[in-house]
C-alpha cells in the first residue's frame, strides 16, 4: 500500500476530488480526516470509506476560521498521534470580472481560497516537523491560476496565489523534510460542475463548450484528479516539492 499506515488530513473531502482522494487514500491504507464545513457531506464519505474497510473519521471545520483549523489538527494529532499528509482541497468559486466583483465577494473568495490554504499549513507544518520525518501538502490549484480565464478575476487570483504559496512553502521547509506540490485540475466533473450544466439555457451545448477548448475534448474525473494527488502524497514523488501539476486535459498546454 502507498500510504500504508499515513494519517491525511483532507479538506473539502465531503464531494467532488476531495471525496474521490480520500477514498483512494483510504484504499492505499492511510487513515484519513474528512474535513469538511458540511456535516452530512463529510460523514457520508466517511461512511463510504468504511464500507470498503477503510479507516476514517469526520472533523467539521470552516477553513476562514484559525480556531477551526487549529482545532481540526489538534484532534487530528490526539486521535492518530501525528500528521503525515494534508489536503488542501476546499474552495469555492465565483464567476464575475473585475468592475462586476463586489469587495465582499472578492474577500470571501480571498478568505477561502487562499487564506483558508495559509492557515491549515500554518498549523499543520509544525505537527509535521515535530516527529523528525516531515510530511507532504498537497494544494488543489487550478488550470485558472496558470492561465487568466475570463470572467472570474477573483477565483484566478486565489488560485494563482496558491502555486505562489506552495512554492514558498516548498523552499522555507525543506529542510524540515516537508514537501509542498500544487495540483492544478482542469474543469472537472464533479457534483457542483454538473448543476452549474444543467442551470444553462442549454446544458448540452454548455458542456460541449468546456469539453472542446482543450486538447483531450473532454472534462476530467475526479478519480484522475485524485490519482495525481496520491501520486505526490507517496513515497514515490519524494524527490518532487514545488511542483506544479497540472491535470487539465491539456488546456493549460495550449
Amino acid at each position: 500500500m502507498r500510504l500504508n499506515n499515513k494519517v491525511a488530513i483532507i479538506t473539502g473531502a465531503g464531494s467532488g476530488i476531495g471525496a474521490a482522494t480520500a477514498v483512494m487514500f483510504a484504499k492505499e491504507g492511510a487513515r484519513v480526516v474528512i474535513a469538511d464545513i458540511e456535516k452530512q457531506k463529510g460523514t457520508s464519505t466517511v461512511g463510504l470509506i468504511k464500507s470498503k474497510n477503510g479507516e476514517a473519521i469526520f472533523i467539521q471545520v470552516d477553513v476562514t476560521a484559525a480556531g477551526s483549523i487549529e482545532k481540526m489538527v489538534k484532534s487530528t494529532v490526539e486521535i492518530y498521534g501525528r500528521l503525515d499528509i494534508l489536503v488542501n482541497n476546499a474552495g469555492i468559486y465565483l464567476q464575475a470580472n473585475t468592475v462586476d466583483t463586489s469587495e465582499k465577494d472578492w474577500d470571501r473568495i480571498m478568505d477561502v481560497n487562499l487564506r483558508g490554504v495559509f492557515l491549515c499549513c500554518k498549523y499543520s507544518i509544525p505537527e509535521m516537523i515535530k516527529g523528525g520525518k516531515g510530511g507532504v501538502i498537497i494544494n488543489v490549484g487550478s488550470e485558472a491560476g496558470i492561465v487568466g480565464i475570463k470572467n472570474q478575476v477573483a477565483y484566478n487570483v486565489s488560485k494563482s496565489g496558491i502555486i505562489a504559496l506552495t512554492k514558498s512553502i516548498a523552499v522555507d521547509f525543506a529542510a524540515e523534510k516537508v514537501r509542498a506540490n500544487c495540483v492544478c485540475p482542469g474543469t472537472t466533473e464533479t457534483a457542483l460542475v454538473k448543476e452549474a450544466l444543467s442551470k444553462a439555457s442549454d446544458p448540452e451545448k454548455a458542456r460541449r463548450e468546456l469539453e472542446m477548448v482543450r486538447p483531450a475534448n473532454r472534462l476530467g474525473q475526479p478519480e484522475e484528479i485524485a490519482s495525481g494527488i496520491l501520486y505526490l502524497a507517496s513515497d514515490e514523488s519524494s524527490y518532487a516539492t514545488g511542483t506544479i501539476l497540472a491535470i487539465d486535459g491539456g488546456y493549460t498546454a495550449q
